[in-house]
């Protein structure tokens, strides 16, 4: 790798998650230099409320970054420090809305990583929505920001497959490798002089990834046997997918991670369950959906084998 190259970019870091980490990893390992981490304050956590770091804080100390936490971005004193580490390029994983006095501030942009191809799925969850959709393909894609969410200008874009068996966290971490690996080539361009920007078509017809909020995971089972799987996929192994749970006179919420579509027809209401020892499966209209993994009140998250060696199900018994 051409090193001088590569020290043309004074990089500063934005991200929080998991998913931000990789890349950090990946410029870091491409010899470019990263001047600053900027990330999300500590926050307490847990039933203890101990203090937690995020995953992107706890990954720049170790390598022994400078790490900003600031609570205001738009903070006087932040903007100052942010300033004078003199960056000429900043990249955005996973982060929050920056405000124009810090996205304008480096000479070459501040350009974020989202995973999808946009234009489709701007918004906050765009793995999750791309499953609960029924995809079978999304992406990665690197953009100068602008002033809307996910809006700007394109750089680089790469496909990934969705497969049958994907959940959003084995989608995560596949778009996590090819994203981190995306945003090293857009750096490498960048340094280069060599990019190709692309406006985003704003003609074709937008599918939104919004915030998945509890409402959103709740199963409703009178949907098509596609649309309840998806939507489990979508879910697990967060947030999860929910359903209540009525059995005999107790009635309780119940967090369900895998199923199995199987069609079929019969004459059972929609919800009921139906159980043998090795299994549980719910009537729905073009069959059954069985469940293979879910967690009870108070319980770890099990297949459901292992459930049903401790649960006793009433002959009504059905989701609704």
């Amino acid at each position: 790798m051409n090193m001088s190259k590569n020290n043309t970019l004074r990089i500063v870091f934005m991200g929080t998650p998991d998913f931000a980490v990789g890349t950090l990893k990946k410029i870091l390992e491409a010899d470019f230099e990263v001047v600053g981490v900027i990330t999300a304050p500590d926050r307490p956590a847990g039933r203890g409320r101990k203090v937690q770091e995020s995953a992107v804080k706890q990954f720049a100390v170790q390598q022994q970054l400078k790490v900003l936490q600031p609570t205001n971005l738009k903070d006087e004193e932040f903007l100052k420090v942010l300033k004078s580490l003199n960056a000429n390029l900043q990249i955005v994983v996973a982060f929050r809305m920056l405000p124009k006095v810090v996205w304008q501030m480096p000479a070459l942009g501040t350009f974020n990583l989202h995973a999808s191809l946009l234009p489709q799925y701007r918004g906050a969850a765009p793995i999750n929505w791309a499953i609960i959709n029924g995809e079978t393909e999304t992406g990665v894609t690197t953009f100068f920001i602008d002033e809307k969410i996910d809006t700007g200008t394109i750089i680089l874009q790469q496909k990934v497959p969705i497969t049958p068996e994907d959940n959003a966290g084995t989608l995560h971490d596949r778009l996590m490798e090819t994203g981190a690996s995306l945003v090293v080539e857009t750096c490498q361009r960048i340094a280069n002089g060599t990019v190709d920007l692309k406006k985003q078509d704003e003609s074709v017809a937008l599918k939104s990834a919004p915030k998945i909020h509890k409402e959103t995971c709740e199963i409703d089972w009178s949907r098509s046997i596609n649309d309840i799987h998806n939507l489990v996929r979508g879910l697990s192994p967060y947030p999860g997918a929910w359903s209540t749970l009525f059995n005999g006179d107790k009635e309780e919420q119940v967090k369900i991670f895998a199923t199995q579509p199987e069609n079929g027809t019969h004459n059972y209401n929609v919800g009921k369950l139906l159980v043998d020892k090795k299994s549980i499966k719910v009537a729905v209209k073009e069959g059954y959906v069985q469940l293979l993994e879910l967690q009870l009140p108070g319980k770890r998250r099990m297949k459901v084998t292992e459930v049903l060696n401790g649960l006793k199900l009433e002959e009504d018994a059905h989701l609704r």
